[in-house]
């Protein structure tokens, strides 16, 4: 599974509550949310991001509350993917939920602002084709990349319990 996108970086420790403000809790819907996203620390953000666009980030990416609102409105605005050199324990579970994959890089610090990047979740090969440079994350297992294609962990149950049914 491949992912292709313009880098939006971001700095170190950036919080749930950055990613998506308490008073906009009220909603689940992942689009709504998206509207929204980053807003607090970036205003015009979610009007940058293109379909399929990836944030970079610093250190321990989304730490703060557990609640899956944040992952739900990073990819509600369009973002496929995160690169981070480290990352909040239970933002893993979320992002994971969702389908939305999360990569560790300590290179992270050496992808710019706007840089384009293609991401290869089988081989754990992030390319930056702006600079021509190649980096090393973890391989996302099969089973998580099954997640990402069907949306989240949902999806993927629901598709398995018809595929059960036709059978």
């Amino acid at each position: 599974m491949i992912i292709r996108g313009k880098a939006h970086k971001l700095g170190d420790d950036i919080n749930t509550d950055d990613i998506i403000a308490a008073k906009y809790l009220v909603s689940t819907d992942p689009v709504e949310l998206g509207k929204h996203c980053m807003e607090s620390i970036k205003p015009d953000f979610a009007k940058q991001v293109s379909e399929g666009d990836i944030i970079v980030a610093g250190k321990n990416f989304g730490c703060g509350s557990s609640r899956e609102h944040a992952p739900l409105a990073i990819k509600g605005c369009g973002i496929r993917a995160v690169i981070a050199p480290s990352f909040a324990a239970i933002f893993f579970r979320n992002a994971i939920n969702i389908g939305l994959p999360f990569l560790e890089s300590e290179d992270a610090a050496r992808i710019n602002d706007q840089d384009q990047l293609e991401i290869d979740l089988a081989s754990g090969v992030i390319r930056n084709i702006t600079k021509d440079e190649m980096y090393k994350t973890q391989i996302f297992p099969e089973f998580l990349r099954e997640l990402v294609r069907h949306g989240g962990l949902l999806n993927y149950i629901k598709e398995k319990e018809r595929g059960q049914s036709h059978a």
